[in-house]
């Protein structure tokens, strides 16, 4: 498996981390209410492989059902680039859409039915 490395962050450069993944990536397209809202698309990676370059004093975190998720927003251009997902609490979710110079990587994009989130984690397991 052929490993990638990348960097991103919000719209106003506050927030500004690293990011290592397979490639090809496997992305979620989740179609949760607040997914469908922001236009996430996921790219899931454990703790080792991100690295919050600067930021951490800019982001605010927002918590709603479950409270788990941390959904965590620049405080000045209220952008989400990454978050800590319920389904993977020792890791991180990124918006594939938030990364620079992944123009020519090729995702794979599976559906993700997050309207029915329990289910659709069971049927992952």
């Amino acid at each position: 498996m052929t490993m990638r490395e990348a960097t991103g962050g919000c719209h106003c450069g506050k927030v500004h981390f690293r990011v290592r993944f397979a490639d090809p990536p496997e992305l979620l397209d989740c179609n949760c209410s607040i997914c469908t809202k922001s236009g996430f698309l996921h790219l899931i990676v454990d703790k080792a492989g991100f690295t919050l370059e600067r930021g951490a004093d800019a982001l605010t975190d927002y918590r709603w059902g479950s409270g788990t998720a941390q959904h965590l927003f620049c405080s000045t251009c209220g952008i989400k680039s990454f978050y800590i997902p319920r389904s993977h609490p020792d890791g991180f979710s990124v918006n594939w859409r938030a990364l620079d110079g992944v123009e020519d990587v090729k995702p794979l994009i599976r559906p993700y039915d997050g309207k029915n989130w329990e289910k659709a984690r069971a049927d992952l397991d």
